[in-house]
């Protein structure tokens, strides 16, 4: 099977055959959006004009249902299977062209467009092509139009309606595309965040995260987008409180028994650098002293803890995050006890898709709970919304509750 996955608009063409040589894929490109001004080809403009399904190509098409995702953005997109046998000949192109209209919006359309082009298929080929395509929302209905044709200008066509809507309980969450909006999907979780107004009439608070980036499943050899997503979101959503203005972020992994990422105190947080430190991580792959010794992760924990909870650096709020670790040894409280009179809240921001597979508190909830901190479970983009705004309210509460105690003596 030849995959590929486009970095933008991530569109996959996966030819379930053994092909000869490989596919030429071009990226997903955002024609325009908002009624912009677009050029199409006469017959492809006729055709989703007219809204009649076509299948001279024998195309099947089933459209993905909006779902909100971690970033807080509706991903929606499609899936086409084509008989192998109906793409055979020396070479052939492939188009794909789609509109989306919001409701109410007919002069708002965006176009995407696809090319690639299909390498020599014998004409007795089994198997099919599976072509994927992907785009983000806001909230909103929608309309798309959508047509495949080939160098022969053979068409499949097929025309649906979709719907982007947060339940009436999730109508606090602000999602990070305006109603109605429309655009190429982001794949790529670790873009320079935006400049955010601070608040100035107060002193900006400190924040210190350390953040155990490892995947759901702790027997996996690499870490997945999804084992990153809310982990990321949750800095994200910390990086745009108007209220905090240093940031301090320590990623690590306790697998490898490793820091990963430090950042100290800062403006903002840098995701690049981030991103780029993540690429580091091999998991499976442990140094040999490490190995010898019977608890080196419950040791790295405790000296990571002791280490960041005894610096010079006084955060307003502590915060961990990350997937349940079960290690073999509990940190040791008697190695916590001296820690505990710090005068500033701690949490524990839990990233469990599937909670019910380990419903029990885990190495480092259990060293929270030692600090009287406070743990949030996240499985769902909601609990990420609702739990992060909490956690901030209780920050900015606790933080400036001591300053107008310090002010009174």
């Amino acid at each position: 099977m030849i995959s590929l996955v486009t970095r933008t608009g991530r569109v996959r063409l996966a030819l379930v055959a053994a092909l000869p040589c490989c596919v030429h894929l071009s990226a997903q490109t955002l024609l325009s959006s908002g009624g912009g001004p677009v050029h199409l080809v006469g017959s492809d403009l006729a055709v989703l004009e007219a809204q009649d399904v076509r299948k001279e190509i024998n195309c099947s098409v089933t459209p993905d249902k909006p779902s909100l995702g971690f970033d807080l953005r509706y991903h929606a997109g499609f899936t086409v299977m084509v008989p192998l046998k109906d793409l055979a000949g020396d070479q052939n192109a492939l188009t794909i062209l789609f509109r989306v209209t919001p409701q109410g919006r007919a002069g708002e359309p965006a176009y995407f467009i696809q090319r690639y082009t299909v390498p020599p298929i014998a004409e007795d080929a089994g198997g099919d092509a599976m072509l994927q395509g992907s785009l983000d929302l806001g909230e909103g209905h929608y309309h798309v139009d959508w047509l495949m044709r080939d160098r022969l200008q053979r068409v499949c066509s097929s025309y649906w309606d979709m719907d982007a809507a947060l339940p009436s309980k999730d109508r606090d969450i602000k999602l990070e595309m305006p109603a109605a909006g429309i655009d190429a999907a982001h794949d790529e979780q670790f873009t320079e965040e935006p400049p955010v107004a601070r608040v100035l009439d107060k002193t900006p608070l400190k924040i210190k995260v350390l953040v155990n980036f490892a995947p759901q499943n702790s027997g996996a050899s690499a870490m997945r987008p999804q084992d990153t997503s809310a982990l990321v979101s949750i800095l994200r959503q910390l990086a745009r409180e108007p209220q905090f203005g240093k940031y301090s972020v320590v990623a690590f992994n306790i697998q490898e028994q490793r820091v990963l990422y430090r950042q100290e105190s800062r403006e903002n947080i840098d995701f690049p650098a981030l991103g780029d430190a993540l690429r580091t991580v091999k998991l499976g792959t442990v140094d040999a002293a490490k190995l010898q010794r019977k608890h080196g992760d419950t040791e790295f924990l405790t000296d990571l803890i002791q280490k960041e909870m005894s610096g010079e650096d006084h955060p307003d709020a502590l915060i961990f995050a990350g997937p349940k670790v079960m290690l073999d040894a509990s940190v040791p409280e008697e190695a916590l006890k001296p820690l505990t009179d710090v005068d500033y809240p701690i949490f524990y921001m839990n990233y469990a898709l599937n909670p019910q597979a380990m419903p029990w508190r885990d190495s480092i909830g259990r060293a929270v709970k030692v600090f009287r901190g406070t743990e949030f479970t996240i499985t769902r983009p909601r609990d990420m919304w609702f739990s992060v705004s909490d956690m901030i309210s209780r920050i900015v509460k606790s933080s400036y509750g001591r300053l107008s105690l310090r002010s009174t003596q």
